[in-house]
């Protein structure tokens, strides 16, 4: 039960307070004149006044609550290491057993798990969220169970008590890590990349040599190892082979005593893209898809084009002298015998022997395509003639030959079912719509694919692969109608730029090929093949684990599920010939970018809340009970702060001076004044 006094004046207090002036000022007087009465009126002037500041008695009913004690366990995984987990545990335990024994007193256990999307380990935002749950004046204090490695401590929250950290680990504790300081998620191909590389020691490092293995590993391919000062950075230089994701692996052999191992790898994945598309078109005569060719390269600000064109054959015989000719002699020379390497793609359009270019030119084209380059004819009735390229050495790599029959007939260009698979013409839609071509080649004996057919069903464009290079063979001349619109057109930009990709062995349109795709944890596995069926996929884990996944068919050619791993790392997939790699989660998990356990980071969330420190390989502190405002911390033991919190559970109130009371006070110190004064 507690007494309280209370005002609830009859009037403002301003007239009160003026009353009191006006009293004073009487009573002022009363003593300068000498009056005998003096006191007794002021008595009776200050009963009236305190009738008139409505004085009552309150009594309340109170229950004491209990206070509040908020522990926060970190459970994020660097709290997994070494003998972290047993540490926490004992001090669970202990903590549980001190709270329960203090009197008044309740818990309330946070658990502070890995923060989602590689974001650490958000305590501050846990504790935050546990005092937004409690009433702030019941908090006593807050104790966390942490390595210190706080990734929020710059969002300190207002306590209205202290806060302790209890430290695992152990002071002698060391670890080794690799950092990528610099991985560009994109680089040319063939031309080299640095990455700048850092192995770097933290804790108590024991003597070292001051080197370290470093292996690096690109797509799962072996090993190559150097060795690396510590504490420095390094750069390395990169080269990518090829299109696409490129996954490269670095690792640094784990040390006796090390921490953990968690932190000696790292996982860059870098997009390889082309800086420019080198293409060498040689038309054999001027003509409508001459142009069209010419229109659709040079509309691409990536493709270098060489455009070879004879506009004079020899055979031409028309009287001007050759002095006064203002053609350009053409390179061929250099083209085709010193440079042709630096061509991604060479194009023959509509081009017949002539003599221009000598045999062994021809043959020179023909090794360029075995040895890797690529070659793309666009057939015309000359391919057909005596003089075709196909009777000179580019037979060797040709995917058809020519019947020497022209078919000068209107047909509209179809894709085979074959073509519905491959990634050069799957997903053409609308063929039904597409405007018609008035002339074809007929073509026997293809070898390869035959991805489109046209009049008669016959073969239109062939794909095939000779020795490490490919080649395509358009059998007419008329696909610059699609360009100009006739009968609607057609897709001639996309299908000329999904085959000139083909042709480059961009990864996008490998008719056969297995791939994934991840986000976080989460990996989706496609596979593309020609074949009718494909078998389970098998998926090795970073730990050596495998798992065999079956794949299911969601477009013609294409079958594909969906795969979560269960820790981060580098992930093999096999599927029959087929293979690649693909790393998921982060490529240095903040978790274990810094491992060893410190108080420094909460140092600038605890000063102000004078709290403390403590390492529980020393033993767990006791508690003590102490003022706010107070150091709450010493050698050995964590303090916490009384709250005194309470309840109201009933209120009753009285006047303190009763109105009747009042005026019979006030009229006999008035009497009483008065005959004081009539006696003197």
């Amino acid at each position: 039960m507690t007494q309280t006094i209370l005002f609830d004046p009859l009037v403002p207090w301003p007239v009160i307070w003026a009353a009191a002036a006006v009293t004073l000022a009487a009573l002022l007087l009363g003593l300068w004149k000498g009056l005998s009465g003096w006191a007794l009126r002021a008595l009776a002037a200050l009963v009236l006044l305190a009738a008139l500041s409505g004085p009552v008695h309150q009594s309340e009913d109170r229950a004491p609550l209990e206070d509040i004690v908020i522990v926060a366990e970190d459970q994020t995984a660097s709290q997994q290491l070494r003998d972290r987990p047993e540490q926490m545990a004992r001090a669970r335990s202990q903590l549980a057993a001190a709270l329960a024994e203090r009197p008044g007193t309740e818990v309330r256990w946070v658990s502070v798990p890995d923060g989602e999307g590689d974001e650490g380990t958000r305590l501050m935002a846990a504790v935050a969220q546990a005092l937004a749950d409690e009433p702030r004046a019941r908090v006593a204090g807050v104790i966390a169970l942490s390595d210190g490695q706080v990734h929020d401590a710059d969002q300190a929250v207002s306590l209205p008590a202290p806060m302790h950290l209890l430290l695992t680990g152990r002071e002698d504790d060391w670890d080794r890590r690799l950092i990528v300081k610099n991985a560009p998620g994109f680089a040319i191909i063939g031309e080299p990349v640095k990455l700048t590389l850092r192995i770097e020691d933290q804790g108590a490092v024991p003597a070292q040599g001051g080197f370290a293995d470093l292996d690096v590993s690109v797509a799962g391919g072996p090993p190559q190892r150097f060795t690396l000062p510590v504490g420095v950075d390094f750069e390395l230089p990169m080269v990518l082979k090829h299109g696409g994701r490129n996954v490269i692996q670095f690792n640094v052999p784990e040390e006796p005593g090390e921490l953990t191992a968690r932190n000696n790898q790292a996982l860059v994945q870098i997009n390889g893209v082309r800086d420019r598309l080198r293409v060498l078109l040689v038309s054999g005569e001027p003509h409508a898809g001459g142009r069209t060719w010419r229109n659709l390269l040079k509309s691409d600000s990536a493709v270098d084009l060489v455009h070879f064109t004879i506009l004079r054959p020899p055979e031409k015989q028309d009287g001007v002298p050759v002095e006064e000719l203002s053609l350009i002699a053409f390179p061929t020379r250099e083209l085709f015998l010193e440079k042709i390497e630096d061509f991604d793609l060479i194009i023959f359009d509509r081009y017949k022997r002539r003599g221009i270019l000598p045999a062994v030119y021809l043959d020179n084209v023909a090794n360029y395509a075995m040895g890797g380059g690529a070659v793309l004819v666009a057939a015309g009735p000359d391919f057909a003639s005596a003089d075709s390229i196909y009777r000179s050495p580019l037979s060797l790599i040709l995917p058809a030959e020519p019947s020497a029959r022209v078919l000068e007939e209107a047909f509209r260009p179809e894709v085979t079912d074959l073509g519905k698979q491959h990634p050069v013409t799957s997903g053409l839609e609308g063929a039904a719509d597409w405007g018609r071509w008035l002339r074809q080649i007929e073509l026997r004996t293809p070898e390869g694919h035959v991805l489109m057919s046209g009049a008669g069903e016959r073969p239109l464009l062939v794909l095939n692969r000779v020795g490490e290079g490919r080649v395509a063979l358009l059998a007419s001349d008329h696909a610059w109608l699609w360009s100009r619109g006739y009968e609607g057109g057609g897709p001639q930009l996309e299908l000329l730029r999904r085959l000139a990709h083909w042709m480059m062995k961009e990864p996008e349109l490998e008719e056969e090929a297995l791939w994934a795709e991840a986000a976080g944890q989460r990996m989706r596995i496609l596979r593309r093949t020609l074949a009718g069926q494909v078998g389970p996929v098998t998926v090795t884990a970073p730990d050596g684990s495998t798992v065999e996944l079956e794949l299911r068919q969601t477009a013609p050619g294409q079958w594909e599920t969906r795969y979560t791993g269960p820790e981060p790392g580098l992930y093999r997939l096999e599927e029959g010939k087929e293979t690649t790699v693909v790393g998921l989660g982060p490529a240095a998990p903040k978790e274990f970018e810094e491992t060893i356990a410190t108080g420094s980071v909460l140092a600038p969330v605890l000063e102000p809340l004078r709290g403390g420190v403590l390492r529980l390989e020393d033993g767990m502190p006791s508690l003590r009970s102490v003022r706010a405002g107070r150091p709450a911390s010493g050698r050995g033991w964590i303090g916490l702060t009384p709250r005194e919190a309470y309840e109201t559970l009933s209120v009753s109130q009285g006047p303190l001076l009763p109105g009747w009371l009042a005026l019979l006070l006030a009229s006999f110190f008035i009497l009483a004044g008065w005959l004081r004064e009539g006696r003197r």
